[in-house]
């Protein structure tokens, strides 16, 4: 049984945001720290991937859509990313990081203080992609939570870059929000798991860090992808409108 869990999500290769977070005290203190997927495609892969790799098995990894998609991406099982700075990405990455992110499970589940069996995944248990939101419908978490075992009562999901937690058909489900791409507000937000639930934001100097993402990669439009998504210039709103149409409730009765 972990005492505490903190839960980083959606890192997307900001590495000064993951500094930050990783100084915190109760991220270096915990038992564990788990990621939740999207961890490399953004503008500092490798880097990132050599901080969390050296701190070993403290570190517990579930794979993201765009790992997936990097991963396709080098393999040659895709032509193309949706993401504009993913095939950039993809090219950074060397052999070892490429068969580390091969080797990455799409979900995982741990026994935390007070919360008892959890399951972590990227977007939800069965799909690394679907789209699940603070508003959706219950049956429409009914559905993508199918076939869970019944002794999960809380589950962590990332992939939308949004902080919340809710009940849902008795399971408490989490989203720790974003460490390098957050929506709404700016900081790097992540959770703390045990024996309760804490979302936390990590605040950081942003300038400094546009700065210094703007110096050290090398992607062509590196200046105005950090001031927007380090200035979270994407609004909850935003997010909200761009995202709900893919969680199904256009389909409700």
């Amino acid at each position: 049984m972990l005492n505490r869990v903190a839960v980083l999500s959606d890192i997307h290769g900001v590495l000064p945001a993951l500094e930050a977070v990783l100084a915190e005290p109760d991220v270096r203190a915990a038992d564990r720290i788990v990621l939740t997927g999207d961890i490399t495609a953004g503008p500092q892969p490798t880097q990132v991937l050599d901080l969390l790799t050296s701190l070993g098995d403290h570190v517990i990894w579930i794979s993201g859509n765009a790992d997936r998609e990097l991963l396709e991406y080098r393999r040659g099982q895709r032509d193309t990313i949706p993401d504009p700075i993913a095939p950039w990405a993809a090219e950074q990455l060397r052999e070892d990081h490429l068969d580390l992110l091969g080797s990455l499970p799409q979900s995982l589940s741990l026994p935390v203080s007070g919360l008892g069996k959890v399951l972590f995944c990227h977007a939800t248990p069965r799909d690394d992609e679907e789209v699940v939101l603070v508003d959706s419908r219950l049956d429409r978490w009914k559905e993508v939570f199918n076939g869970l075992d019944t002794d999960v009562r809380t589950a962590v999901c990332g992939h939308t870059h949004m902080p919340f937690v809710r009940l849902a058909h008795g399971r408490l489900v989490i989203n720790p929000g974003s460490i390098g791409m957050p929506y709404g507000r700016t900081g790097a937000h992540w959770a703390l798991l045990g024996p309760g639930v804490e979302l936390r934001t990590t605040n950081f100097d942003i300038e400094a860090a546009v700065t210094q993402l703007s110096r050290a990669s090398s992607y062509p439009e590196i200046a105005e992808w950090a001031d927007y998504f380090l200035h979270a210039r994407a609004t909850d709103a935003d997010a909200l409108a761009a995202f709900a149409p893919r969680d199904g409730r256009d389909h409700s009765p």
